[in-house]
C-alpha cells in the first residue's frame, strides 16, 4: 500500500506562488509515475501535471503550461508542484496521485492507483 501526503497549500494573491509537496511511502517510489490533479467546487477533477519515474519526462495541462513545474526527488520520496503566476481560476483542492506502474496514460485519473487526501489552494483576486 502506498500512502501520499500533500502539503503546501494555502491562500495567495493572484500573481503569487506556492509550492506543493507530496511525500510518498513505499520502497519503490522511484518506479512510480506521479501526478497532480485538482478539483474546483462544482467541477470534475482535472489533470494538472505528471512526471515519469525518472523525472526525465513531464506533462502539463494547457491551462498551467509555462506557469507550473512538476519535479521529484526520489531520494526523499517526494514530488513537488511549483505554481507561479497563480490565477483565481487555479483555486481548487490539489491531489497528488501515483501509478505504481505505468498503466497507459499520464492524463487520466482512472490510471492512477493511489491518491492523497488533497490540499486546498485558494487564489484571491
Amino acid at each position: 500500500q502506498v500512502q501520499l501526503v500533500e502539503s503546501g497549500g494555502g491562500l495567495v494573491q493572484a500573481g503569487g506562488s506556492l509550492r506543493l509537496s507530496c511525500a510518498a511511502s513505499g520502497r519503490t517510489f522511484s518506479s512510480y509515475v506521479m501526478g497532480w490533479f485538482r478539483q474546483a467546487p462544482g467541477k470534475e477533477r482535472e489533470f494538472v501535471a505528471a512526471i515519469s519515474w525518472s523525472g526525465g519526462n513531464t506533462y502539463y495541462a494547457d491551462s498551467v503550461k509555462g506557469r507550473f513545474t512538476i519535479s521529484r526527488d526520489n531520494a526523499k520520496n517526494t514530488v513537488y508542484l511549483q505554481m507561479n503566476s497563480l490565477k483565481p481560476d487555479d483555486t481548487a483542492v490539489y491531489y497528488c496521485a501515483a501509478q505504481q506502474y505505468y498503466s497507459g496514460s499520464f492524463y487520466r485519473s482512472l490510471n492512477y492507483h493511489y491518491w492523497g487526501q488533497g490540499t486546498q489552494v485558494t487564489v484571491s483576486s
